[in-house]
């Protein structure tokens, strides 16, 4: 097989946190439309990422956070998002490098990305993908919601579009 030179992998999956950029970029400056919500999964360990400490040990593999009604500050880089979201009734600010995001979901949309867990860990990772699936209901009283970390895929996954199609 002819080797990548290019390496599209890498364009592919910048690309696709461009797009996470964005509307976290959007959101900290207009606030977000109508019903649109975020579920953002990301590394609790992954490179750059801030958390207290009583957070770590609560979530020392994996977080979700759900921004939708009650967060703050919300400030996007080019290289990361920090935001205020309140755990049991205690303020905390988050920071996490777009490289540490496993998954991102707009249930109103629906639209779903999920990035590969190496990702977060190694620039030689594969692209990231976008299946069809949601996440889970979130917890009623916290702002976070613990999930199991996403399996890597042996092969292609194929989907058929008739079952998504009305009738």
């Amino acid at each position: 097989m002819a080797t990548d030179h290019i390496r599209y992998d890498v364009l592919a999956r910048d690309a696709l946190r461009g797009v996470l950029r964005r509307v976290l970029s959007d959101a900290a400056e207009h606030g977000l439309p109508g019903e649109h919500h975020f579920y953002i999964t990301f590394l609790s360990h992954g490179d750059g990422v801030k958390l207290s400490p009583r957070l770590l040990a609560q979530y020392p593999e994996e977080m979700t956070i759900i921004l939708q009604h009650q967060f703050w500050d919300l400030v996007v880089t080019e290289d990361r998002f920090e935001v205020g979201l309140s755990f049991g009734g205690i303020p905390e600010r988050l920071t996490v490098p777009f490289a540490a995001v496993t998954r991102f979901l707009d249930p109103s949309a629906p639209f779903d990305l999920r990035f590969d867990v190496s990702d977060a860990l190694s620039e030689e990772a594969p692209p990231a993908t976008a299946p069809a699936s949601p996440l889970p209901a979130p917890a009623t009283e916290s702002a976070e919601t613990e999930q199991e970390p996403a399996k890597p895929s042996e092969g292609a996954e194929v989907v058929r579009l008739d079952r998504f199609r009305k009738k």
